[in-house]
């Protein structure tokens, strides 16, 4: 099951997941996703670091977004299986490559949840019993022991609701976002007739203080990818999707739709709204850089204290919502991993409500161990950033494999012009990746590392009867492709050196031409069609029909 080759395990007797969330369901659980921590410190981070032209960061993070989004949108339409996104590869290139896209796809989902517990408790810095949860170092609010013991609490809180029924945990985060999606909106609406001046755009160092170069790294290391990550949600709960194959592609592109027009309108809205005092000589160094509450305490300053409130309120529900659903998310991973054999079969373990609960444990213990080496909201943006963009790359390399390989495959959503939007999907990845910089892509690195040593454990300890084929050959690409993106990082202008080998604009140059041999070496090298039609028959159509 899973592989070609790969001996079948045993059927479980335990409940299966189970196919009850309707189009509302699976929009509001991207949307929900989309709409977390995001909004409330992205449009703060973005301004720091492009100044006003952060404008045209949010524009071009939206359309690669976008981009990446689409491609997803047929994939999930195609093949609706739990964990969506950790799978694609898998039936593309097979063992090697699936396992490594998995990692990839599970670590950028259980990191997310702790990210949002760490905004929670920055924001609540406004109250004082509070206080003591984190302490401002370099500008930094760092979690303090007293403040790591609430956030291990708040995981915990948002763990347990997910041992809900699907059904009930659906119409929890629709509830959640309902919200999530009202107040940015009231936001912006206030925002914009309380006060609105537009000299500052040009106030400070100017609207463009820092080149191109601040533009683009703005869309990678301030949070604006970080914002507009979650549209693949409805793609990890297609299992559990009750129309996915006419739901799937719809909620996926609505709820990027709505995202970036809402985070563009906030970034507009908020420089807009700043008072002179927040506003320096330089935008990297001004006051409101220093706000824990960016939105809430601008709405105090502009004699906004009843928006503030609501604010502040927000700052626990929308993070706590986004949380909620990555945990969700994780759990469907690793139980989408555990089916393709990559790691133990214990994940598969479902109790009476149909919940994965292994992993949902596993999630909050990693997601606890987080708050050790990243004690800060922004310590972990970078990374998770960086992994989640690795993640979305599987995407574009299996959509190409599929439409080459399997024409004629049933396509409830079809992208227009996908056979151009695959591979510029592919190189529009890889520059996100880029521009996140060296200091972040090594620590993502190790991670990847960490990864394969715990895949390799998997299979060396035969934790999961499922022993998946390899297919080293139709992954010969995977570790050129990963350490020369490495390299490439490393010798560019995002990099380390005083002297890069290829500076700016050169070495988007070279992400570009290298990301074009990498995708095409790919698709020269991937499974032939008899086998990825095998794995889908193995797997894909019994999971479909609810019989595995």
């Amino acid at each position: 099951m899973g592989v070609s080759g790969a001996t079948p395990g045993p059927k479980t007797h335990r409940p299966g997941l189970r196919r009850e969330i309707g189009f509302i369901g699976l929009i509001w659980a991207s949307e929900g996703s989309i709409i977390g921590s995001g909004w409330l410190f992205g449009a703060q981070g973005a301004l720091a670091a492009a100044g006003p032209a952060a404008i045209i960061s949010w524009a071009i993070g939206g359309l690669a977004i976008l981009i990446l989004a689409l491609v997803h949108a047929e994939l999930g339409g195609m093949y609706p299986v739990a964990g969506g996104t950790a799978r694609f590869p898998h039936y593309a290139f097979g063992g090697a490559a699936g396992a490594s896209f998995g990692w990839f796809s599970w670590l950028q989902a259980v990191t997310v949840a702790p990210i949002e517990v760490l905004a929670m408790i920055t924001y609540a810095q406004h109250y004082s019993w509070a206080s003591g949860w984190e302490k401002v170092k370099s500008d930094e609010h760092l979690l303090t022991p007293p403040g790591i013991a609430v956030a291990v609490g708040l995981m915990a809180v948002i763990t347990a609701v997910n041992f809900l029924s699907i059904r009930l945990l659906a119409r929890t985060n629709s509830a959640a976002t309902w919200w999530k999606v009202g107040i940015p909106l009231l936001t912006i609406f206030v925002f914009a007739i309380a006060q609105f001046h537009t000299a500052n755009f040009t106030a400070a160092d100017g609207f463009n203080p820092y080149g191109a170069k601040g533009i683009l790294s703005a869309v990678s290391t301030s949070g604006i990818i970080f914002a507009l990550l979650g549209f693949e949600q409805a793609d990890q709960l297609a299992g559990e999707s009750a129309n996915p194959k006419r739901d799937i592609p719809r909620a996926v592109i609505g709820s990027i739709v709505i995202g970036i027009l809402i985070y563009a309108l906030l970034q507009v809205t908020f420089l807009a709204a700043l008072p002179a005092s927040q506003i320096g000589s330089h935008w990297a160094t001004s006051a409101f850089t220093a706000l824990s509450g960016p939105f809430a305490q601008v709405a105090t300053l502009i004699s906004l204290g009843w928006l503030a409130t609501i604010l502040y309120l927000d700052a626990v529900i929308s993070p706590a919502g986004t949380g909620l659903i990555y945990i969700t998310a994780s759990s469907r991973v690793s139980f989408g991993l555990s089916r393709n054999g990559y790691v133990p079969s214990a994940f598969e373990a479902t109790n009476r409500r149909g919940v994965p609960w292994v992993g949902l444990i596993t999630a909050f213990v990693i997601g606890c161990v987080c708050f050790l080496p990243f004690p800060s909201w922004r310590s972990l943006v970078g990374l998770i950033t960086s992994a989640s963009v690795l993640m979305y790359a599987g995407a574009p390399l299996s959509f190409g494999v599929f439409r080459d390989r399997l024409p004629e495959a049933h396509r409830p959503y079809r992208l227009p012009g996908g056979r151009w939007m695959s591979p510029l999907s592919f190189v529009v990845a890889n520059l996100l990746i880029l521009w996140s910089g060296w200091t972040t892509d090594w620590k993502l690195g190790a991670a990847i590392l960490i990864g394969y040593v715990v895949l390799i454990a998997n299979r060396v300890f035969r934790m999961n009867p499922i022993t998946p084929q390899l297919d080293l050959r139709a992954a010969q690409w995977l570790p050129v492709y990963l350490v020369g993106m490495g390299l490439i990082v490393y010798l560019s202008d995002f990099g380390p050196l005083k002297h890069p080998w290829f500076p700016l604009w050169w070495d988007i140059g070279v992400v570009a031409v290298f990301s074009l041999v990498i995708y095409y070496w790919a698709m020269a090298v991937a499974l032939p069609a008899e086998q990825i039609q095998r794995l889908i028959d193995q797997v894909v159509v019994p999971e479909e029909e609810g019989i595995l």
